[in-house]
């Protein structure tokens, strides 16, 4: 099938001069994940993993894609005739120079410049000079015929008691942010929802409806389908002086602001969009104000987060009561389910982050695997089960990883474990002073393992969103400062995930992850961090060999705090369970 879709993309490139067709995994708005509607790249190639671009031409086709998804690209990818790039690995060529070798002189790429950030497609014009950009080029729009609609997932009002400040106040504060802006282009999801204070659901696990947005100086236009608006919501964007255009309008919108200066980020507004602003007296490209002032939690965030992580921290320790006690699901899939209905039973869940992940025995050392029918293999009781999962509640999103012990396990496996183990607590105790970025305390978390010979290649954590998108720029740990939010320096309020693992390709993995809130230390002028997360760690699967006096002390400290906040909420035998789970080494 995936054969036959590709000789009908390399037709109509024939047809429209096109020598290569570039195929990014996004939407009209940069997202990390993106409604069926945007699936193309999965369309045409079967791989559905969140991050990689496809790029065809005439007689060649290829996949680039980071490390969290290389054995998933790999199997998917198989039988297709579509080449997997593992970007970063040595001697792999980037897309630019596959590019570059491949386009004749002068050459035509196409692409749908919507789905392309203006930043990409500028950097395109400078790395393929004499070649042109057909990028307005939606062949999806022409060979999928069955292609998903746009979602129409109602909107409703986040109230104040979950979101803090008041849609009126954000608005005020960005527009003093503006500096001799006139007018602020924002097309990022997120950064809507959270300055209107509203949600969504027009992309699954995230929140967020689809819309563009215009900041004036007395007025915000919203471009954004109608019939997601209920009359008091309508009401309510009335009142913020916001007026309501169709989505399809922005581009017309667009065309009205020659001779203004206009603030945006070419690193989310697509290519597109950018290219209607060329009549515009200026284009100031930085970062939304928006994108820095939602990272950082306010005190009414930051409480609700407290609550939300025991409601979370209940629904897990009643799936591993069931694990570790060989009363639970026998299944990938089961356990993906279950844990996804005891956390909708907690009040105020909407649902989950992000795809449970759930892999046991090799599937684990897949980063980012995702169980299905087919896939599915049944648990045994020995070896590791990862189990990566989040919610999305009134009070906040959350997201944590634990790697479970269901019998047995090696000596190798629980050598991992406790590497593991010991960096994420030795991160999650780190003071450091002010002015710090995520790549400064990165090798906290990886120093245990890289003493061994060992590291992992994805981030060791991500901003987290406020019942928004589960990665949130712009803070991130990562030592390879590849991200665009590694070099963002950490602010009390701010919210990131602890997550260092091992992966042992055909054998194991290992993930352990908590969720820590950036605050003022002790000591002037250091920040330390607060763990949110309460779920239980495994001490079955810990060597305590290779855990220290520190870490060993954090763990039972830890441990302490779970049980106190978590069982009250539990049945007798899950306390008792918990009781156990959660005693001092």
């Amino acid at each position: 099938m995936i054969q036959e879709r590709l000789a009908l993309l390399r037709r109509a490139m024939a047809e429209k001069g096109l020598d290569a067709y570039l195929i990014p995994q996004a939407d009209y708005h940069g997202s990390e994940y993106v409604g069926d509607h945007f699936k193309i790249r999965a369309f045409f190639s079967g791989f559905t993993g969140s991050a990689g671009t496809l790029a065809v031409t005439a007689k060649k086709a290829g996949l680039w894609t980071d490390s969290r998804y290389f054995l998933q690209a790999e199997a998917e990818l198989a039988g297709t005739g579509i080449d997997l790039y593992r970007m970063g690995q040595e001697g792999v060529p980037t897309l630019d120079a596959f590019l570059k070798a491949e386009l004749p002189p002068e050459g035509t790429l196409g692409a749908d410049g919507r789905m392309v950030s203006a930043a990409r497609g500028l950097e395109l014009e400078k790395k393929l000079p004499g070649r042109t950009l057909a990028f307005s080029e939606d062949l999806a729009g022409l060979l999928w015929t069955d292609r998903p609609p746009l979602p129409k997932a109602p909107v409703f009002i986040l109230e104040e008691r979950y979101a803090g400040k008041s849609a009126r106040e954000k608005l005020a504060q960005l527009r003093e942010q503006m500096g001799e802006a006139e007018v602020h282009l924002l097309t990022a999801l997120d950064q809507i929802a959270w300055l209107l204070n509203i949600r969504g659901g027009d992309v699954q696990c995230n929140p967020v409806p689809l819309a563009y947005g215009l900041v004036e100086r007395e007025r915000m236009l919203l471009f954004i389908d109608r019939e997601k608006l209920s009359p008091a919501v309508m009401d309510y964007l009335t009142g913020l002086q916001v007026e309501v255009r169709p989505y399809e309008a922005i581009g017309e919108a667009l065309d009205g602001c020659a001779g203004k200066r206009v603030l945006l980020s070419t690193k989310e507004v697509n290519y597109a969009l950018y290219s209607r602003l060329a009549g515009c007296a200026e284009i100031v490209d930085k970062d939304s104000p928006v994108l820095h002032a939602k990272a950082v939690k306010d005190p009414v965030e930051q409480e609700n987060l407290r609550r939300a992580h025991v409601k979370d921290g209940v629904a897990l320790a009643k799936l591993l009561y069931q694990l570790k006690t060989g009363r639970g699901p026998q299944t990938e899939t089961a356990v993906a389910a279950e844990i996804d209905a005891l956390r909708r039973e907690q009040e105020g869940c909407i649902g989950p982050s992000f795809t449970t992940i759930a892999g046991y025995g090799p599937h684990a050392a897949i980063v980012h695997y995702h169980a299905t029918e087919d896939s599915s293999i049944p648990l045994e009781r020995k070896g590791l089960l990862l189990l990566d999962s989040g919610g999305q509640y009134y009070e906040g999103t959350t997201d944590v990883t634990r790697t479970i012990a269901l019998g047995p396990v090696t000596a190798e496996e629980k050598k991992h474990f406790t590497l593991v183990l010991q960096g994420m607590l030795d991160l999650s105790a780190a003071v450091f002073p002010k002015g710090c970025c995520g790549f400064h305390l990165d090798a906290l978390a990886r120093s245990p393992l890289w003493r061994q010979g060992l590291d992992f290649g994805h981030g060791t954590g991500h901003g987290i969103g406020y019942m928004l998108c589960v990665h949130e720029p712009p803070i991130g740990f990562s030592f390879r400062r590849t991200a665009r939010y590694d070099t963002e320096r950490l602010l009390p309020g701010m919210v990131i995930s602890d997550e260092p693992g091992v992966y042992i390709e055909g054998s194991h993995g290992v993930r352990i992850e908590n969720q820590l809130l950036c605050r003022e230390s002790d000591m002037p002028g250091f920040f330390c961090f607060e763990t949110l997360t309460l779920v239980p760690i495994d001490r079955d699967a810990i060597d305590l060999k290779w855990l220290d006096a520190a870490g060993r002390e954090r763990l039972d400290a830890y441990h302490q705090r779970v049980y106190a906040a978590i069982a009250p909420h539990l049945t007798e035998d899950e306390r008792r369970w918990l009781k156990e789970a959660t005693r001092p080494l």
